[in-house]
């Protein structure tokens, strides 16, 4: 059962140099056009290369959603790239989405998938051994890729991995 991502994990781990993650978990990631179209792989942005050769190795998949009208159903409350990422999990009976949008993420749940953000796809690879340290990851991701991650949950996320730095 194929895995559908939408644009963020994907660009934020391309920026941080962590795009490996996906393959080394899920093998094959398929994307709507919506999300292809999001991930300007033809521009000199931060990610650009890694995203566009990620395409070329046939690993990530541009897929196009067949069924628009639920697209435009779930446009009403997501933007384009969430509404075809989720459509296409539908369609192709995903064995999981990649999401990190919290209204996103509350459909998709809704809709019986199963979710994991790029929060998983890290402590995952912290717990396989292809991160040495969560606490470095996270820290690229909120300085270079601009992601924001909620204190108590990056707290959570460092205490399983022991590298929170308790108060005295």
């Amino acid at each position: 059962m194929p895995v559908i991502s939408n644009t963020s994990p994907l660009l934020n781990l391309a920026i941080i140099d962590h795009l490996f993650l996906l393959p080394q978990q899920f093998g094959q990631v398929y994307i709507p056009s919506a999300v292809a179209t999001e991930l300007k792989v033809n521009e000199d942005l931060p990610g650009s290369l890694a995203l566009k050769a990620a395409i070329n190795e046939r690993w990530l998949i541009p897929q196009t959603v067949k069924n628009t009208a639920f697209v435009n159903l779930l446009q009403r409350d997501l933007h384009q790239g969430e509404s075809e990422a989720i459509a296409l999990a539908v369609e192709l009976s995903a064995s999981k989405i990649l999401l990190d949008e919290k209204e996103a993420r509350q459909i998709a749940r809704a809709l019986g998938l199963s979710i994991t953000g790029i929060l998983g796809i890290v402590l995952r690879g912290w717990h396989e051994g292809s991160i040495a340290s969560i606490k470095v990851v996270t820290e690229w991701l909120q300085q270079d890729a601009n992601f924001r991650i909620a204190p108590a949950l990056l707290a959570q996320i460092l205490r399983e991995s022991g590298e929170l730095e308790e108060s005295p």
